[in-house]
């Protein structure tokens, strides 16, 4: 019986400590604007899903695969994942850190300015400008341009992006194989990915750069600076790891449901 009651502190204390640690979480979702960002990512995909259906299915889709392609860009799993991400590779003094730089007027305001970019950009036409923009500063050197490319590097970001735009098409692929709809080995995948490295790589170069340059146009000179001693930092290199890690893994996922889904669609169309 003893042992019994000097258990129950342990556990309460435990608990309590759970607590505030998700509680920490939840303020620092909120302050990232995770569910805007999934929002915008998910309509997003949704435009490039009935691209599928057009290239893929013959615009055949229909109903049936407006649903399936709405349960796989949730925007709560998308933040679920991220936020278990966060929690996972920040220490608590690191959260703190990146909680209250970005509850600040900057922090704050480059969420909101990234959101509206990401957002903005999917008009082919805003893509366009951007990546115009990027090629136009790229050839007179401006120094708006290196404030971007020290963004860039010190999160590590075209690295990242092209392995996890590669990791997708990866998953996209295997989600065709498994589900019936192309016959690929191992191998094949993996040479087919591999292969549009330097597309990819050439591709993400010119988009990166130009939302970048698009989101932080109404930025400062100073204010810019701010942004990359911050991203430099210990606490804002492990957000860019963690969002890059939780993202990613949402990606992944949705990859390989997609491609089951259009395998499926593809494969019921042949009956």
């Amino acid at each position: 019986m003893r042992r019994a009651i000097l258990i129950w502190p342990i556990v309460l204390l435990l608990a309590a400590g759970s607590a505030i640690a998700d509680a920490r979480l939840s303020v620092l979702v909120d302050v990232l604007k995770l569910p805007e960002a999934a929002r915008i990512l998910s309509e997003e995909g949704l435009d490039h899903a009935q691209d599928l259906n057009e290239e893929m299915l013959g615009g055949e889709g229909g109903p049936g695969w407006q649903i399936q392609v709405e349960r796989v860009y949730d925007p709560a799993r998308m933040v679920e994942l991220v936020r278990s991400d966060l929690g996972d590779i920040l220490s608590p003094a690191q959260m703190e850190e990146v909680t209250a730089f970005y509850a600040s007027d900057l922090g704050s305001r480059i969420i909101t300015l990234e959101n509206e970019a990401r957002k903005a950009i999917q008009d082919p036409e805003v893509e366009a400008a951007a990546r115009a923009r990027y090629e136009s500063l790229l050839e007179s050197g401006e120094a708006r341009l290196t404030y971007i490319t020290q963004i860039i590097e010190s999160g590590d970001m075209m690295t990242r992006n092209v392995t996890y735009a590669m990791n997708s098409n990866y998953q996209f692929l295997r989600g065709l194989v498994e589900g019936d709809a192309i016959e690929m080995s191992e191998d094949e995948i993996l040479d087919d990915v591999s292969g549009d490295i330097e597309e990819n790589t050439a591709d993400t170069t010119g988009w990166l750069n130009g939302y970048l340059l698009l989101a932080y146009h109404p930025l400062t000179d100073a204010e810019l600076e701010t942004y990359i001693v911050f991203s430099d930092s210990d606490a804002g290199r492990a957000l860019n790891r963690a969002l890059f890690s939780g993202f990613g893994k949402a990606y992944e996922d949705i990859s390989y449901a997609l491609g089951r889904a259009v395998a499926l669609n593809m494969t019921s169309q042949d009956l």
